[in-house]
C-alpha cells in the first residue's frame, strides 16, 4: 500500500483538529501548584480507548464528591468563571505520561493552558491534541490570578502567530516559546498525519523514484 493511501485510511478514523486562531477569552483560574496527571484525570478513567467523554471527568476528584455530586467551591463548578483558557499554578501536568490528561483538558473545551512551568511530556501531549501550553513568568501569572479574583470578566489574548499573550486588563504582554513544527500544525489544524498528507506531492515523488 502506498504511503499516502495508508495515511488517508488512518485519517478517516481520527477526528480532525481545528485550526488555532488568535483567542481572546475570559479564563478559569486554578492557582494550585504541582497539579499532576492523576489529579487532571484519575487513573480509574484510563480504560477508555477513545477521547470521547474525557472532558466530563477533568479534575473529577476535585469536581465531585464520592456520591457524584458537584463540589460547589471547586472552580469548574463556579459559574462565575468560564472561558477557553485555563490559568494554572506552577508545574502543571507532572506525574505519569498519560495522554488522557491532555484529552481531558481538550475535551472540557480549553484551548490554552497558561502556567509558569509545564512537565515536558504533558506539554507534548497537549500540543498533539490541539491544546496550546503557554509558559509565562511567575510575576505575569500572579498578576492574572490577582486580576481575575478582582474581576472574573478579565480576559487574555493569545496570539499564536506572534507567540504573545496579553493581559488585557493591565496591557502587559509576554512572548512564549513553541516548537516551530508544532506551531505550524496548530495554525493549520494538522496532526502528524495531516502534516504528512500536506506534503503528499513530495511523498509521491519520492515513491516514484524509489
Amino acid at each position: 500500500m502506498k504511503i499516502c493511501v495508508f495515511l488517508r485510511h488512518l485519517r478517516s478514523n481520527i477526528k480532525i483538529m481545528e485550526k488555532f486562531k488568535t483567542i481572546t477569552s475570559t479564563f478559569v483560574p486554578l492557582p494550585i501548584e504541582n497539579v499532576d496527571t492523576d489529579q487532571i484525570i484519575p487513573a480509574r478513567f484510563l480504560k477508555a480507548t477513545t477521547k470521547d467523554g474525557f472532558g466530563n471527568n477533568l479534575f473529577a476528584d476535585w469536581r465531585y464528591d464520592k456520591a457524584g455530586n458537584p463540589i460547589t467551591d471547586f472552580v469548574l463548578n463556579n459559574p462565575t468563571y468560564s472561558g477557553e483558557v485555563l490559568v494554572a499554578g506552577k508545574n502543571f501536568g507532572s506525574g505519569s505520561s498519560r495522554e488522557h490528561a491532555a484529552w481531558a483538558v481538550a475535551g472540557y473545551g480549553f484551548k490554552v493552558v497558561v502556567s509558569s512551568f509545564f512537565a515536558d511530556i504533558f506539554k507534548g501531549n497537549a500540543l498533539n491534541n490541539g491544546v496550546l501550553p503557554v509558559v509565562v513568568s511567575e510575576s505575569f501569572l500572579a498578576d492574572l490570578f490577582a486580576e481575575v479574583n478582582a474581576d472574573p470578566k478579565t480576559t487574555v489574548t493569545v496570539d499564536l502567530e506572534n507567540q504573545t499573550i496579553t493581559d488585557n486588563k493591565s496591557g502587559k504582554k509576554e512572548t512564549f516559546q513553541i516548537n516551530a513544527y508544532k506551531k505550524n500544525c496548530l495554525l493549520n489544524g494538522y496532526d502528524d498525519i495531516d502534516f504528512l498528507l500536506s506534503n503528499k506531492d513530495k511523498i509521491e515523488a519520492w515513491e516514484k523514484n524509489n
